[in-house]
């Protein structure tokens, strides 16, 4: 078994390098449908020495199949969004704990103890559905915060505005965290001048508004919230790990994740610090299921380990996965 301590221990890159590998080992062993990925590339643990050189699961097989490492019992099923009629994906976690505690570290790392901050979640597209893995990570940072103004917002925004507001000039610490076409919502409808919230969205227009840039959007909402700033979240359905931008689109992740970049062209290559390309994810979070995955994303890795998302691919499957339609 995987120590999962150990994992949210990690402080260097030989520390993750290790892990890395020893969950490799671990699924290659024990998740089938990864196995037989790794296996139609002909690789192989004895093969790799570095994380750089481990396959990466295209993502489309959390739609398809039951991406698992584990026998025990499925204790949670998170589905992502679709639009009606369309596959949707599944990540079965056969442990939460590990989830809980891979975003309760994470969200300390980035911005210290969810207890010192008020939780308002404006959420609507993911409250209207079940299996929603963000859901569950607010949804505990509300329970987790201890504050009795903490709370998710449907669709009554002049009572989020009140709250928000009398919030704000009490010099509370507020995480306004929501969907980008709610975020749009409210401040088209109402005008503020906060100083001491960070407003957070989590992307996506869920088919409710046109699709903006993110210099756009994020320029629409900093004018209509009067901040200087506005921070994002990166996850994602088949991850339990997110990353965490504090502006500009410039995104970091907890230790025991980090983002690699494919060549558009040739999904088996990995490329070079500073080039954009697809994104591929190490999340050692993902113990049970799979750690190393292949997305839809396009974007680039700075020098320092930081990314910035760029889009996502034209068209529906990745590019050079051809051999994954087994």
């Amino acid at each position: 078994m995987i120590d999962t301590q150990a994992i949210f221990n990690i402080k260097t890159e030989t520390d993750f390098n290790t892990q890395a590998l020893k969950v490799f080992q671990f699924q290659f062993k024990h998740n089938r449908v990864y196995r037989s990925f790794c296996d139609l590339l002909y690789k192989h643990p004895g093969d790799i020495s570095h994380y750089k050189d481990i396959p990466f699961l295209p993502i489309e097989f959390f739609k398809s199949r039951e991406i698992l490492s584990s026998d025990d019992k499925i204790q949670q099923i998170f589905s992502s969004s679709g639009t009606t009629g369309s596959i949707t994906s599944k990540h079965y976690v056969t442990d939460i704990s590990v989830y809980e505690s891979s975003f309760r570290t994470g969200f300390e790392l980035a911005y210290g103890n969810i207890k010192n901050y008020v939780v308002l979640a404006l959420l609507p597209s993911y409250l209207e559905r079940d299996g929603s893995s963000l859901i569950y990570m607010v949804n505990d940072m509300i329970a987790e915060s201890n504050q009795p103004e903490s709370g998710f917002y449907l669709n009554n925004l002049s009572e989020l505005t009140h709250t928000l507001t009398q919030l704000d000039k009490a010099d509370k610490k507020i995480l306004l965290i929501g969907v980008s076409f709610a975020l749009l919502d409210l401040v088209e409808q109402h005008k503020f001048q906060l100083k001491n919230t960070i407003v957070m969205e989590t992307g996506g227009m869920k088919g409710r508004r046109k699709e903006l840039i993110r210099e756009e959007l994020h320029s629409i909402l900093k004018k209509g919230f009067g901040v200087k700033q506005i921070h994002s979240e990166y996850g994602m359905t088949e991850l339990l790990s997110q990353g965490y931008s504090k502006g500009n689109g410039i995104f970091d992740c907890p230790p025991w994740m980090k983002i690699l970049t494919r060549d558009p062209e040739d999904a088996l290559t990995i490329q070079n610090t500073g080039k954009t390309g697809g994104i591929n994810v190490i999340d050692l979070a993902n113990i049970n299921s799979c750690a190393f995955i292949a997305t839809q994303d396009l974007g680039r890795v700075k020098q320092d380990h930081t990314f910035e998302i760029i889009g996502r691919f034209d068209n529906s499957d990745i590019r050079g996965c051809n051999l994954m339609a087994l």
